[in-house]
């Protein structure tokens, strides 16, 4: 292979391939890249090769000098227009050409080495110069089948299986064998869908690569090729070619599909003003023959080579998976890609390009084989324009001092207090400077100096200020080391200009706007929100002037304040009457005056749900707590309020150190957090509500003794208090049934007699009184059905058999009398149980535990001695006896009744 490309400074570029087990090339230099300008010549150019997972790289860079001659030398050089010179730039520079190979070893598929000899041809007095390239790579990671897009052409390395590798009915996949090496291709049919059907050598010869080995074929084709075809792929037009290759080897014949596709920019690429998005699909239907592909591994790269996610993050880049497609976003301008300029209708404009890769491996379900999908796509932007901008000059002195010959050297710069190096000028923030002039070998210097420097001397005049600037450029000639010197004198006058500036603050009723004019007057126009400060609005607003400067009023709900539940905002824009540029941009805003959670001593929370602007479809009336049962005390287009315990409504208790977090959430119920999910792309509204309070805190309380009025008696206190209920034999509570006597029977209405007994203290200071006691059908004390036996105290007036309340009298068991209550009543069964006397009975009751010195009122005074006052005592709630009554029916139409106690 030969390929001369020229000219470059007098010699041509020859590009001696030399192909080491190597069983197709492709290779395609594009003369246009290596174009160079006749005022140069270049370097021994940079060679450098790159092993990629199923391909080579060569890479060829050539550095470009400017050519200095002696005066009088003569150059037999064929000169190219200027304009070309002006593109390429006539001093430094360099130009890169590379080019892949895809290969396939002849015998293991393992190692892989590849030549090349780039021969440049010289002019008659010069001698060709010849620079050798080789590179072995190693890959053994083959997988079944290996596509490769690149820019121009799509690629696909499949693995061979000999013909008699078939499946047989439930029977698992064999592993594919190599075919006989005596196997050869004859025939390749194209599905375009349509089938064309071709020799091998004749679909060489328009342009398609075919080779095998005895392990894998390998097909490339252009992109531009007949053969292939347009399909749309998830709403992804691809690129599609689909092939059979027939293999004959006597009487025998095999064929070996192959396909690959390759996305299509247009279609696939969207493009925003800051940010490029490609959308490859995951599921490429021309490539998956049977059952669903199970994608393994994504990567994402630049230039063929694999970023692992802490470079994707740090370049700013994104890749995402979904369902039904793998997304890269790419910010224009971002490292990886490069901006080239562009006339357009004589306008200047840039385009950003930059070539991602996407690389993927999957297996399908059905055969278990393995495609590794790999795409190169380059991704040019449209044209952005970019029209030169004029600015105003800098504060800054800039200086250009020439022109010189080669051979002078700027040594020094002296100043009127201070004489600096070149050196030390740059390194102080005076920039110093070295050019040689357009189209000359001659030398120029430049100088920049702020106006900020110590030495710049400002002097003040009537609304201006005046800056000079001496000094003295030390030169020297090199040859004879001959110094001169140059002075210059530079002087700048600027106004003093003061621009508008505006301030301002807020309370919770009203913005306050303070706005100064500058030297410049009132010659810009006030914006306060969206709203031009009109006459009217400034009377509305409360307009003050005083020739210097003016004020104005903004209510709070005013419209041109942007409202939040947490923050309203108030925004002010100063524009230049002519131009329409803004001058000043001000804003200032108030926070929400309510707290959003506050905690009480008692354990009660509240909380205050805002509404934010990120979800203005947003009903805070909808929001509850996490039970979904408890919503806000109040609400309105703004906010939710709720008001809610540290026990209830889902809220949770975790203990820290030092102290406990009482915490809930408020968010949607989830049946209308899911339907506006699906509606609406709002966020979801969540807000987490916590309370804490201290475990262990020493609080320093002052008081001042005095003193008592009266005897101290404990009202409240803390003990242990145990209360017993059995069941007696008889009315003369002399004998009770024992543990082992149950089960019991009884007949309806039989009595039973009860007696409730305080074991501690055994104190007759206290007495127990019976307040409640009633029977349910279930263990459980608030189940129903329930018959009440006593209320109050007092037995149950609407009951038929009604309480009997038995007298304790003091005896050899009975110490006490006021620790013991006594009562009896009827053996009876619920209405709903007349058919089925089989069921429990359970007797529960509540017992008040009093002062027997002071009974305050209630069951203290006495059982059933004034019902309608109120109790004053330690009420049991959880002390209870039940009893169970298991009735049979008996020849009598009598029910026998057993009875147990329950201990609880």
């Amino acid at each position: 292979m030969r390929v001369d490309v020229g000219p470059l400074g007098g010699k041509l570029l020859e590009v001696g391939v030399v192909i080491s087990e190597l069983i197709f090339l492709d290779f395609k230099v594009f003369p246009l890249l290596l174009l160079f300008c006749v005022t140069t010549f270049f370097s021994p150019p940079t060679l450098r090769q790159l092993c990629h997972s199923s391909h080579t790289e060569f890479s060829v860079s050539v550095w470009l000098q400017h050519e200095d001659r002696p005066s009088g030398e003569r150059h037999d050089i064929h000169l190219p227009s200027k304009l070309f010179c002006s593109k390429c730039g006539n001093k430094t520079g360099h130009v890169t050409f590379s080019f892949k190979f895809s290969f396939c070893d002849l015998q293991k598929d393992e190692a892989f080495t590849t030549a090349f000899q780039l021969r440049f041809h010289g002019s008659q007095l010069a001698e060709d110069e010849i620079y050798q390239m080789a590179e072995t790579c190693h890959y053994t990671a083959w997988a079944c089948r290996e596509i490769i897009c690149d820019h121009n052409y799509m690629e696909v390395s499949v693995k061979r299986a000999a013909p008699d590798n078939y499946v047989l009915p439930k029977n698992p996949i064999p592993e594919k064998r190599p075919i006989d090496a005596g196997f050869r291709m004859t025939t390749i049919t194209f599905f375009t869908p349509a089938e064309k059907v071709m020799k091998v050598i004749d679909a060489q010869r328009s342009g398609h690569g075919i080779a095998n080995t005895p392990k894998r074929l390998v097909l490339r084709s252009p992109k531009t090729s007949p053969e292939t075809y347009t399909q749309n792929v998830a709403g992804v037009p691809m690129l599609v070619v689909k092939t059979s290759t027939v293999f004959e080897k006597k009487w025998l014949v095999t064929r070996i599909d192959a396909a690959a596709a390759c996305p299509i920019q247009e279609g696939s690429v969207f493009f925003t003003a800051d940010t490029i998005t490609w959308y490859l699909p995951r599921r490429i239907d021309p490539l998956i023959s049977f059952g669903q592909p199970k994608l393994l591994e994504v990567y994402m790269g630049i230039d063929g080579q694999r970023l692992d996610a802490a470079e994707i993050e740090a370049r700013w880049y994104s890749l995402t998976v979904t369902d039904t497609y793998i997304i890269s976003v790419i910010p224009i301008g971002a490292v990886g890609g490069y901006y080239k300029s562009h006339v357009q209708d004589g306008q200047y404009h840039i385009s950003y390009t930059v070539e991602p890769m996407i690389e993927m491996f999957w297996t399908e379900d059905a055969t278990h084989e393995g495609t590794r999908y790999k795409v190169f796509f380059p991704i040019t932007t449209p044209l952005l324009p970019r029209p030169p901008q004029v600015t105003d000059p800098e504060r800054v002195f800039k200086l250009e001092l020439g022109y010189f010959c080669p051979d002078v050297a700027l040594v020094n710069i002296t100043f009127p207090s201070e004489v600096l190096s070149v050196t030390e000028c740059r390194a102080r923030g005076i920039n110093v400077l070295e050019h040689m002039s357009p189209n000359s070998s001659y030398k120029v210097f430049t100088l920049e100096v702020p106006f900020t420097d110590p030495v710049v001397q400002q002097t003040s005049q009537e609304g201006a200020t005046v800056y000079s600037l001496h000094l003295v450029f030390g030169l020297v000639v090199l040859d004879d080391f001959a110094p001169f010197s140059h002075a210059a004198y530079v002087q700048a006058t600027l106004e003093n200009i003061v621009p508008p500036s505006v301030s301002g603050g807020c309370d919770y009723q009203n913005f306050y706007i303070l706005v100064k004019y500058g030297t410049q007057g009132l010659n810009f126009q006030t914006a306060v929100g969206k709203q031009i400060l009109t006459q009217s609005l400034a009377q509305q607003y409360g307009f003050a002037e005083n020739g210097t400067h003016f004020s104005f009023v903004v209510p709070f709900f005013d419209p041109a304040v942007e409202l939040s539940s947490i923050k309203s905002r108030l925004d002010v824009t100063l524009r230049n009457l002519e131009t329409n540029t803004i001058i000043k941009e001000f804003s200032v805003a108030c926070n929400f005056i309510s707290s959003l959670t506050e905690c009480f001593p008692n354990g009660t929370m509240t909380a205050l749900a805002v509404k934010l602007e990120s979800v203005p479809g947003l009903n805070p009336s909808q929001l509850t707590l996490r039970d979904p049962t408890c919503g806000p005390t109040y609400s309105d287009e703004r906010y939710a309020y709720f008001v809610f315990t540290g026990n209830s409504c889902g809220t949770t208790r975790k203990f820290l150190p030092n102290m406990m977090m009482y915490e809930n959430e408020i968010s949607l119920p989830d049946e209308l957090g899911a339907k506006r999910a699906s509606n609406s792309e709002e966020p979801e509204y969540e807000l987490k509500v916590s309370c804490y309070y201290d475990i262990n805190t020493t609080y320093a309380v002052a008081f001042q003794p005095r003193q008592r009025r009266n005897e101290p008696y404990a009202e409240n206190a803390k003990g242990q208090l145990q209360v017993a209920m059995r069941l007696a034999l008889d009315d003369s509570y002399s004998v009770f049934h024992r543990v082992e006597d149950y089960p019991i029977t009884k007949y309806l209405q039989q009595p039973l007699y009860f007696e409730v007994e305080l074991l501690t203290p055994a104190s007759p200071e206290v007495s127990v009184e019976l307040e409640n006691c009633w029977a349910t059908l279930d263990q459980d004390r608030t189940s129903r059905p329930r018959w009440n036996l006593i209320i109050n105290g007092c037995a149950n007036p609407v009951d038929q058999y009604q309480v009997i309340f038995h007298p304790v009298w003091t005896d050899a068991r009975v110490q006490y009398p006021s620790h013991f209550k006594r009562f009896e009543i009827k053996m009876f069964a619920f209405a709903q149980d007349q058919e089925d006397l089989s069921r429990q009975l359970f007797v529960h009751c509540d017992v008040m535990i009093c002062d027997a010195r002071n009974p305050l009122g209630g069951v203290c005074n006495g059982q059933c001695m004034n019902p309608d006052n109120g109790n004053k005592g330690i009420r049991l709630h959880i002390i209870k006896w039940l009893l169970f009554f298991f009735a049979r029916c008996s020849p009598s139409n009598a029910f026998n009744v057993t009875i147990a106690p329950l201990l609880d």
